[in-house]
C-alpha cells in the first residue's frame, strides 16, 4: 500500500497538525509598520521642524529676496559654521560625553593663526598647522582627564571653558596689546594652504558663466552678484558625509553608539572604550578648529570673544537632531538640520518685521519642545521593542 505525502509548499497539513506559514513570513518576528519606522528615526524631528521653518519664512518673506541666490547663501553660511561644530558635538554626545569648551576653543584657535602670522611673521600655513595641532592637543587633554579622573565630562570642559577664553584674552593683550588682530585676511590671500583650502569660494567660474549668460544675478561691471559657494558650505557638507558614513556604515560607528549606550557592558565585548572618548574629544576639537580658521580667514581677523556661546548653540542643534543627552542615541543629519534651522532663522528674522530679540526666545523654546519629542519617540520605541 503506498503512502501519499503532502509537503507544505503542496498546501499539505504538518505532521503537528497546525496550518502551514506563509512563504518568507515568521511569527516569531515582529512586523513594524514604515510609518513607526519613521517616527523612531532620530533626525525625524528635525526634518520636521525644518520643513515647518521652511513654510513659515516663504509665507512671511517668500517676495524678500530671502530665497534668491545670494539670499540662500547667506542662511546657508551661517547653518555651515554652526553646522561643522555641531556634528562633533552630535558624535561626542552620542558616545554620552559633552564639550562645553568648543566655543571658548574656536577663539583659541583663531588667536594661535593670527598672532603667529601677523606678529611673528610664521607663514600662513605653519599657523594654520599650529592651530590644529594645539586644538587637537588640548582636545585630547580633555578626554584624557574624563577617562583618568572619572570626572562627568561636563565639569572637565566647563573648566576648560573659562581656562582657554581667559587664556585667549591674556595672550592677545600679552603679544598684541588688543583683543582683535587684525590683517590676516591679506597674508591668507598670498598663502598656498589658505587659499587651497579655507579662503574664498569654490566654482568661481561656473558663477562667473551663468551670470554672463543671464542666470543669475550680475552686477553692473557683469561679475556675479554671488562670485560662488563659500568653502565653508563645502566643509560642512564634506564633513557631514564622512561622519555620517562612519557612524552608520563601520565598525568604528556600531563603537561609538556601544559606549553611549552602555560603556561597561561595551567595554567587556571589547570595544576599546577610552580610546573612542579620547578620539571623539579630539574629533569636536578639530571641528572647533576648523570653524575658527575658516572665520579668521572669512573676516580678516581673529578675536578673544569668537565663539561665546556656540557651544550651547552646537548642543541646541545636536539635540534638535534627535541626539539624546543621556548618550547612544543620536544622528549626523539630523544634527545638520538642527543647524540648518537655526541659520534659516536667524538670518530670516531679519527679511521679516519680527524683532532680532526673539531669535534666542525661539532657540530655548526649539530645545525643550526637542527634548520632548525626543522623549516620547524613545518611551513609544522602548514599548514596540
Amino acid at each position: 500500500m503506498s503512502t501519499v505525502k503532502f509537503s507544505v509548499e503542496q498546501g499539505g497539513m504538518a505532521a503537528s497538525g497546525t496550518p502551514p506559514q506563509k512563504q518568507g513570513l515568521d511569527e516569531r518576528v515582529g512586523q513594524v509598520s514604515w510609518l513607526k519606522r519613521l517616527f523612531s528615526r532620530p533626525e525625524f524631528a528635525s526634518i520636521s521642524g525644518a520643513i515647518l521653518v521652511f513654510a513659515f519664512f516663504i509665507l512671511t518673506a517668500g517676495d524678500s529676496g530671502m530665497f534668491n541666490l545670494d539670499g540662500v547663501i547667506n542662511w546657508a553660511q551661517v547653518a555651515a559654521y554652526l553646522g561643522i561644530i555641531a556634528i562633533g558635538a552630535c558624535v561626542l554626545m552620542i558616545a554620552g560625553e559633552f564639550d562645553l569648551s568648543i566655543g571658548s576653543m574656536i577663539g583659541f584657535a583663531g588667536m594661535m593663526i593670527a598672532i603667529p602670522s601677523v606678529y611673528f611673521h610664521w607663514p600662513v600655513w605653519a599657523a594654520i598647522l599650529f592651530a590644529f595641532a594645539g586644538s587637537m592637543a588640548l582636545g585630547w587633554l580633555n578626554g584624557y582627564l574624563v577617562i583618568k579622573t572619572r570626572l562627568p565630562s561636563f565639569i572637565v570642559t566647563l573648566a576648560f571653558l573659562f581656562i582657554l577664553r581667559g587664556l585667549t584674552l591674556a595672550l592677545s593683550i600679552m603679544f598684541a596689546n588688543r583683543t582683535i588682530v587684525s590683517g590676516i585676511g591679506a597674508l591668507a590671500a598670498d598663502d598656498w594652504l589658505a587659499t587651497t583650502l579655507f579662503h574664498g569660494e569654490v566654482g568661481t567660474s561656473l558663477f562667473a558663466w551663468m551670470a554672463k549668460a543671464g542666470w543669475i544675478t550680475a552686477l553692473d561691471n557683469g561679475a556675479p552678484l554671488v562670485k560662488g559657494i563659500p568653502k565653508v558650505i563645502v566643509w560642512w557638507a564634506g564633513l557631514a558625509l564622512v561622519s555620517g558614513f562612519v557612524l552608520a556604515r563601520t565598525r568604528i560607528g556600531n563603537w561609538i553608539f556601544a559606549v553611549g549606550g552602555d560603556a561597561n557592558a561595551a567595554k567587556n565585548v571589547g570595544v576599546p572604550v577610552k580610546t573612542i572618548k579620547v578620539s571623539l574629544f579630539v574629533f569636536t576639537a578639530f571641528c572647533a578648529c576648523l570653524f575658527a580658521t575658516l572665520q579668521v580667514f572669512d573676516v580678516g581677523s581673529a578675536a578673544a570673544d569668537r565663539g561665546m556661546q556656540k557651544e550651547f548653540e552646537a548642543i541646541i542643534a545636536a539635540v534638535i537632531g534627535g541626539a539624546l543627552l543621556t548618550g547612544g542615541y543620536g544622528s549626523v543629519v539630523g544634527a545638520c538640520f538642527g543647524a540648518l534651522i537655526f541659520g534659516v532663522v536667524q538670518i530670516g528674522i531679519t527679511y521679516t518685521n519680527i524683532n532680532s530679540d526673539w531669535f534666542r526666545v525661539f532657540l530655548g523654546v526649539m530645545l525643550l519642545i526637542a527634548v520632548l519629542f525626543n522623549n516620547f519617540v524613545r518611551a513609544r520605541v522602548t514599548e514596540a521593542r
